[in-house]
This record gives C-alpha cells, sequence and structure tokens, in this order.
C-alpha cells in the first residue's frame, strides 16, 4: 500500500510538474511572439528592411489590410511599399502598443493577437500617424520561427 502511494505522489508531482512547464513554455512563446509583433513595426525606426522580412512571411500567402480601402496581397505587393519607407523623407518617430493579448493555439504552431497602436511618423516634415489603431494579426510558426502571416488595421468610427 505505502508503494502504490508513493508512486501516486510521484505520478501527481510530475504531472504538476509538466503542467507547469506548458504555462511556461507559453508564456516565452508569448514573449517571443510579442517581439516579433513589435519588429514588424520598429523595424522602420533604422530602416532595417532585414529585420522586418524576418518577421513577416516571405510569400503570397500574406496578408494586410489597413485603415483605408487598401489591402496588401502577397510578399511582392509588401515590397511596393519600399520606395516610401526608405525614402530620405519618411521618418520612424516612434510606436507604442497597448492591450497585448497574444493567444498560442494548441498546437502550438498559431498564435493571433489584438492591441492598440500608436505609430508616430513623419513624412516631408508632417505627421503621418496611426493613432489609436486596432490592430490585429495572425502568425505561423515556420522552422521553429514565428512569421506574420495576416494583419489587420483599423480606425474606430464614430
Amino acid at each position: 500500500m505505502k508503494l502504490v502511494l508513493i508512486c501516486l505522489a510521484v505520478l501527481l508531482i510530475l504531472s504538476c510538474t509538466d503542467q507547469n512547464a506548458g504555462i511556461l513554455n507559453s508564456e516565452t512563446e508569448k514573449a517571443i511572439i510579442e517581439k516579433v509583433i513589435r519588429n514588424s513595426i520598429g523595424w522602420a525606426k533604422d530602416k532595417d528592411l532585414q529585420l522586418l522580412y524576418s518577421v513577416i512571411a516571405n510569400d503570397s500567402c500574406y496578408l494586410e489590410v489597413q485603415p483605408t480601402n487598401r489591402v496588401v496581397k502577397g510578399i511582392a505587393e509588401f515590397k511596393k511599399a519600399e520606395d516610401f519607407w526608405m525614402h530620405p523623407d519618411f521618418k520612424a518617430v516612434r510606436f507604442e502598443t497597448r492591450d497585448m493579448t497574444v493567444n498560442i493555439s494548441q498546437s502550438g504552431t498559431v498564435a493571433w493577437w489584438y492591441c492598440m497602436l500608436d505609430d508616430i511618423n513623419m513624412w516631408k516634415g508632417e505627421p503621418a500617424n496611426w493613432e489609436n489603431t486596432r490592430w490585429t494579426g495572425v502568425l505561423e510558426k515556420r522552422n521553429d520561427n514565428w512569421v506574420i502571416v495576416q494583419m489587420h488595421f483599423s480606425f474606430a468610427s464614430e
């Protein structure tokens, strides 16, 4: 009977340890995902295209819905904006996210997020901002790296 109780106790400890490891892993993954999300905007400060293209899906499945009526479909369409971003008259000033919520699928290969974004920029010395912007998106884990496959930006209408 003592042996059975000891075995049950050990199994209980191991199952609790595994659950805690899963929670820790989930929080670690969420931190990695949040960094990827922030890098998808933060790259612009130093105009680091290598950083940008390391965090978004580099294929025809990439999708971005902007607060205007513009929809960017695929990496080739996305890259057309490089002329604007890399132009000397464009300057990324700062960005801030609020209320970031990240969820990870049970498979651990898909994640989605929601937050509010202030993206403060200048174009030819004039403000070119997206403020109080709702920002959502989907990431996929590919080759052990999280990449953004879809983003949606919107402004609240009064």
